[in-house]
């Protein structure tokens, strides 16, 4: 009996490990491409807000963000950012024109979905 209540435990445990599992990216080969950014949330499950974004990352290490108001106050902003995959995360300029970059770590990734994860943010991509 104990030997059962041991292995479920080890299975549960082994499960919960791999399911928050973050991807490690090589190089940028997996996320080169255009993605729409949907929606962001402060924490993986919580609530999310709409957005309405399209990043383009390139093989140069560029971001071509076009994104627009969800209010419609503003006209599209095109913004570009630098962006590089280094120890298996993706570190993208924080403010266009500074060098300070943030880490943001991929959460999930497959053809058509990606959710990553930046210090305060989590950002879900659909291609």
């Amino acid at each position: 009996m104990k030997l059962k209540q041991a292995l479920l435990a080890g299975v549960v445990l082994l499960l919960s490990i791999s399911a928050n599992a973050e991807v490690i990216l090589e190089d940028n080969s997996k996320i080169v491409g255009k993605w729409n950014l949907y929606a962001e949330a402060a924490q993986l499950h919580k609530e999310k807000v709409e957005l309405f974004s399209v990043w383009d990352f390139t093989n140069q290490g560029v971001i071509k963000t076009e994104s627009e108001d969800r209010f419609g106050r503003t006209k599209t902003l095109k913004i570009d950012l630098k962006y590089a995959v280094e120890d298996g995360v993706i570190k993208k300029q924080k403010t266009p024109g500074r060098a300070k970059l943030e880490t943001c770590k991929v959460e999930s990734l497959d053809e058509k979905n990606m959710v990553l994860k930046c210090p305060f943010l989590y950002l879900f991509f659909k291609r």
